[in-house]
């Protein structure tokens, strides 16, 4: 362990005399090279191992304010570790090549690469030089007073502002000899992407249903993902570090992501 970190067990009183940047750094020690275990392993790590630090990191949320949050979401993130499920229901993701996009117009996305049999080693060559199947999935997002105790989104919470989240379009495109989905080809392909949806929301479904024939989400899981409505948190965010707390409907567990900002590339 890095000098000056902290190491589980997390106990209550060092996380309280720790400062907000020592926090966020053992935090990402902790999940570094992490993001490739199985789920299963890696939501035990979170409920059993992480979840105090989580719970000092909310407390020191230095942007509780949800409208507050909305400038500094704009961007392109990496997650470097996620408990979200859907994430890997397709198997050969790239984890850096996974990219989430906000942008100030009321959408953002998640955006991956997957490399079907990049790791075993008959077909390792195949994947990486002829195949790759890229997922995208839209959402909306926004902030809305809470007026039911039972909204999915924020049970119990009545008054308060919480994320409202819609799922807006599934994209799925099955290239070949395509080269790495870099931050820059993740960003055009949202800008795309949002532009098709804004000039015909009601083709964007459809057009995402007809295409899984040929790729890799099934009727089924489509279904389940454009009619859920996530929940969506911070625990913390500042302009360069997010902790998220999400939760796809109200009887799933809770997942959770850790997202650092990738940085704006100079223009040339």
């Amino acid at each position: 362990m890095d000098s000056g970190l902290l190491a589980p067990p997390f106990a209550a009183a060092a996380l309280a005399a720790a400062d907000t940047s020592t926090l966020k750094s053992s935090l990402l020690k902790q999940v570094d090279e992490r993001e490739a275990e199985p789920m299963g392993k890696k939501v035990r790590f979170a409920n059993e191992t992480l979840l105090p630090l989580f719970n000092e990191l909310e407390h020191r949320n230095p942007t509780p304010d949800l409208k507050q949050q909305i400038p500094l979401l704009k961007g392109i993130w990496l997650p470097v570790w996620s408990t979200i499920p859907f994430q890997d229901i397709i198997p050969g993701r790239v984890h850096h090549e996974s990219y989430q996009i906000f942008d100030d117009n009321g959408f953002y996305a998640n955006l991956a690469r997957y490399k079907p049999g990049r790791k075993t080693p008959i077909l390792s060559w195949v994947s990486r030089w002829l195949l790759s199947y890229d997922f995208m999935i839209m959402q909306s997002y926004g902030i809305q007073a809470l007026t039911a105790a039972d909204h999915p989104s924020a049970p119990g919470k009545t008054g308060q502002d919480y994320w409202e989240i819609q799922n807006v379009c599934i994209q799925q495109i099955l290239r070949v000899g395509s080269p790495s989905l870099s931050a820059e080809a993740a960003q055009a392909w949202f800008n795309q992407t949002v532009a098709n949806y804004q000039k015909n929301p009601a083709s964007q479904p459809q057009a995402a249903r007809s295409a899984q024939d040929k790729n890799r989400v099934t009727t089924k899981q489509y279904e389940q993902i454009v009619q859920a409505r996530p929940r969506l948190d911070h625990l913390y965010i500042d302009p360069d570090f997010r902790l998220v707390k999400t939760q796809r409907e109200k009887s799933q567990r809770p997942s959770y992501t850790v997202a650092l900002r990738l940085p704006t590339q100079p223009s040339t």
